[in-house]
């Protein structure tokens, strides 16, 4: 009677029903990845997410385009906090790693604080991270940005290393928890070599940005109003989650804990975009 054929039109009733149950199949997968961690990158999803996709005969366009249908995909939160104070009496030291070609895990370390709190619960984050692996090696939540938060960062992230025997340079800002003394005490006291940054271009500390930017915008752990005892226990759960099943594009998708443990593959280097140095840096 409307000029189509009854097969053509209970066929394509049955595509958009299997359509339908395929898209469902697919986002039920997603939300499962998500209830672990909810701002999981679509890339990094489809990697983990791999052999069942292929199993459903889902290639990474068509996930795309159903996570886009179902608004599944993660727009980036941008947000930022100074932390820094650099115009102080301490010993500043010069940058070790700007022309370093970074070969194995425990090479260098990056270090810095970031704001995870509210004015009416101020919290600050201190990280130790592995610039290598981007493994976050130590840290520590206080509700102050005391010296000793950092130093605490420091400890934990001596004790957790894998290679004692080799030589590690520690790079940081120039902001005066890192160049206080009692910092600079235990530096060399673990027989760290000291590095920190020559101006306020953040490329010069860019895995340490970079992990902030993570922790913030995948896991969101500046958007808790928590009791500091919570908040401790809230980040030591998601640096967890961060450091053993999240995979890492600049590590070729392994997570930071197995990119660790080995030394072949060859580090990724971050562009230097905007900036006035076209060369490519380790950091």
């Amino acid at each position: 009677m409307f000029g189509i054929d009854r097969q053509v039109y209970y066929r394509s009733i049955k595509r958009i029903k299997l359509r339908r149950t395929l898209a469902e199949q697919v986002v039920e997968l997603v939300k499962e990845q998500r209830r672990a961690q909810p701002r999981l990158g679509t890339r990094k999803l489809y990697h983990i997410l791999n052999l069942n996709l292929k199993a459903l005969k889902v290639g990474r366009d068509k996930f795309f385009n159903i996570l886009k249908a179902n608004h599944l995909l993660i727009k980036p939160k941008r947000s930022y906090h100074l932390t820094t104070w650099s115009h102080h009496r301490f010993r500043k030291h010069p940058n070790l790693i700007k022309e370093l070609n970074i070969k194995r895990p425990e090479q260098v370390w990056v270090s810095d604080i970031t704001y995870i709190g509210k004015r009416e619960k101020p919290c600050y984050l201190s990280l130790i991270t592995d610039a290598y692996s981007k493994k976050i090696m130590g840290y520590e939540v206080s509700d102050s940005l005391s010296t000793q938060g950092c130093i605490n960062a420091l400890k934990m992230a001596h004790k957790n290393r894998v290679f004692r025997t080799e030589p590690l340079i520690h790079h940081s800002d120039r902001g005066i928890q890192y160049c206080s003394d009692e910092y600079q005490y235990f530096l060399k006291k673990c027989s760290l070599k000291c590095s920190m940054t020559q101006n306020s271009d953040p490329y010069e500390n860019a895995v340490a940005e970079r992990i902030n930017g993570i922790l913030k915008q995948e896991f969101r752990i500046d958007a808790y109003h928590l009791e500091l005892y919570l908040m401790k226990k809230l980040v030591a759960e998601i640096i967890n989650k961060y450091n053993q099943i999240r995979p890492h594009c600049s590590n070729y998708m392994l997570t930071p804990d197995q990119m660790h443990l080995q030394r072949s593959i060859k580090m990724k280097t971050y562009k230097t975009k905007n900036r006035s140095n076209s060369e490519v840096t380790s950091v």
